[in-house]
């Protein structure tokens, strides 16, 4: 972004949102939605690489992706910057025609360059997310060959096999399936980096907002963008405060300093129940809480100690008073309304239970371990809370804290004994979290896929077939049958203590209107959001 643009910024926000210390009670301007929420989460705004809560929020309403769905009904997909798509008889061919007269933020029209280059690109960096393309049998050799332009506004992708026919569909929903202006993003290419520096904190595509700024665990700013395709934002600028406390946050939301508060916990919802000046609005996410135990920790790779400690977390306790309306008892990997999902939890809290595995695991004196922790006070709190049952049975949990790029950059190396999570799924079909959870083609530590298994060095070979089978298989019915077994045989055996489902929960100040809670982050949309007098 040019100094420029970011003084402006600077200045707008510091002009419409200084703290109020008074009793009087201040006002957002009706052009601007302004919203606490921690955002310490964001290391990058380039969608190739973006992988995290926020930044896909930020994505889903800045960006455009070729087809879209129903947030209500995920089964009705439709085009957004693709008009339409044909896929070849022996299943492995999409081929796409482009939507006429769309522009970038830029004003560069968009043809079918442009979401040629996008996946491309994302294929080449190889960032976090790129397993969601790679998974098709495209890699840094192929991809010329097999995402290729073949005309000004059509181009065709092939896979390796013929998948689920929507999967793919779906896989380009994900944030890592943006269009990004190719013009722009190569013209600050350096060094063969594909624009990535610039990209990391710059913006280059063509959704309802444009990214004006970003300020790491400070502010984000976004403007209407002019050039957007479809309806104007009533909008003309959203911005994201970082307030890490609910506590704060629920203060600035009862003066009228911000217009939603992300982050509110349970007594900050209560407190607000009855404030005629604020409304609560709520819903459920694919976004699911566990514990992933590294198996290169030597007490956590026993079988029966990970059992062990499916039986000391106090499940329905956290959810109903730490968490209270923000999570549900939810112990598969797959979500409530993804196909195949189970809801079978089999697992409460029983110390006598625990006790009697970890003495068959050979530690009835219990153990020492370490468990990283994202420095949210719900997750804090959850932390301490396992902590306290987990020291029931003899095991000594070492909480380590940090803030969202720590502990998740730490995470990703495997560098961890235990870490507490939150995933949400990257798009509405039930191999997103098969592909994470209960897939690691490649358990070495220099793998090109790195999924939630690999990050807890879980060697599965045949679960991994099995989840590769289920992708493939083209009757819902019998692929649903598949995948709740696989979540059945997970839960008996993995690494991982899956505890809940999220449930989004908002304050809002009551004249604002039009906020979508979709099913996952960057569903989340505030293009219709509307300020009554």
């Amino acid at each position: 972004m040019k100094h420029f643009s970011k003084l402006v910024a600077a200045a707008m926000v510091t002009a419409a949102l200084g703290v109020t210390t008074s009793s009087v009670k201040a006002e957002t301007p009706p052009d601007t939605l302004i919203q606490a929420w921690q955002i310490d989460d964001i290391i990058s705004l380039d969608p190739a690489e973006v992988f995290e809560f926020t930044a896909s929020e930020i994505m889903g309403n800045s960006y455009q992706p070729l087809v879209g769905y129903d947030v209500n009904d995920v089964s009705d997909i439709f085009g957004v910057i693709a008009e339409k798509w044909e896929v070849s008889e022996d299943g492995k061919t999409f081929s796409f025609t482009i939507r006429p007269d769309l522009k970038f933020a830029s004003g560069n029209p968009i043809t079918a360059a442009d979401p040629v280059y996008s996946l491309q690109r994302a294929v080449k960096l190889d960032k976090s997310p790129a397993f969601i393309l790679t998974q098709f049998g495209l890699s840094a050799d192929n991809v010329d060959q097999k995402v290729r332009q073949t005309g000004d506004m059509t181009f065709e992708l092939e896979m390796d096999k013929a998948y689920a026919p929507t999967l793919l569909l779906y896989c380009l929903t994900a944030t890592v399936g943006f269009v990004v202006d190719k013009e722009l993003v190569m013209s600050h290419e350096a060094n063969g980096d594909f624009g990535y520096d610039w990209l990391k904190t710059n913006y280059a595509g063509s959704g309802a907002f444009s990214i004006r700024d970003w300020r790491a665990n400070e502010v984000v700013v976004l403007e209407r963008n002019d050039n957007f395709g479809g309806d104007a934002p009533a909008m003309a600028r959203s911005i994201y405060r970082h307030i890490p406390e609910g506590s704060t946050q629920r203060l600035l939301l009862e003066q009228g300093d911000i217009d939603i508060a992300r982050n509110l916990g349970p007594e900050e919802i209560s407190a607000l129940a009855d404030n005629s000046d604020i409304k609560i609005e709520d819903g459920i996410k694919g976004s699911i809480y566990y514990l992933g135990l590294n198996q290169k920790n030597e007490y956590l790779s026993n079988p029966k100690v990970a059992e062990a400690m499916k039986y000391l977390v106090d499940y329905q306790a956290i959810a109903d008073t730490i968490m209270k309306g923000k999570v549900k008892v939810h112990q598969a990997f797959l979500p409530e309304g993804f196909l195949g999902a189970l809801n079978d939890n089999p697992y409460s809290l029983n110390v006598e239970k625990a006790k009697e595995l970890l003495a068959e695991a050979g530690y009835p004196d219990g153990f020492t371990v370490t468990m990283d922790t994202r420095n949210t006070p719900e997750i804090t709190s959850m932390a301490q809370a396992i902590q306290q049952t987990m020291a029931e049975a003899g095991i000594t949990l070492e909480i380590i804290p940090g803030d969202g790029q720590q502990t998740l950059t730490k995470y990703r190396a495997r560098n961890h004994d235990i870490y507490i999570g939150r995933w949400g799924p990257d798009y509405q079909d039930p191999h997103t979290n098969a592909d994470t959870f209960a897939r690691n083609p490649d358990n070495s530590d220099d793998a090109a896929s790195k999924p939630l298994a690999w990050r807890n060095a879980w060697d599965i070979p045949e679960m991994t077939k099995q989840a590769d089978a289920a992708v493939l298989e083209k009757d819902t019915a019998a692929r649903a049958e598949m995948y709740v077994a696989l979540q059945k045989e997970h839960q008996d055996v993995s690494p991982f203590v899956v505890m809940f489902q999220e449930i989004e929960v908002l304050g809002l100040r009551k004249n604002v209107n039009g906020f979508i809670i979709g099913p996952s982050f960057n569903d989340n949309s505030f293009r219709n959001v509307t300020k009554t007098e």
